[in-house]
């Protein structure tokens, strides 16, 4: 039998990736309870912190940081 992928939604996987920054229990126990492999939990846990710059961004910061960045 085939198993199909699940999609989680980016609220599933921000909720995921908080909990497992807490670090109020392990990984395999925030997996077990959400019910996805403890290798997704930690990759959602490190792409946390990369990615929540993106939160307070109004689409124009990246440009202006670039543009900055390429001033003599």
């Amino acid at each position: 039998m085939k198993q199909s992928r699940k999609n989680h939604s980016p609220s599933f996987k921000a909720k995921v990736a908080l909990e497992a920054l807490r670090e109020e229990e392990s990984t395999a126990e925030i997996a077990g309870r959400y019910g996805v492999h403890p290798s997704q939990v930690r990759i959602w846990k490190r792409a946390l912190p990369e990615g929540a710059s993106g939160i307070f961004s109004d689409g124009q910061g990246q440009k202006k940081d670039e543009a900055l960045v390429a001033q003599p």
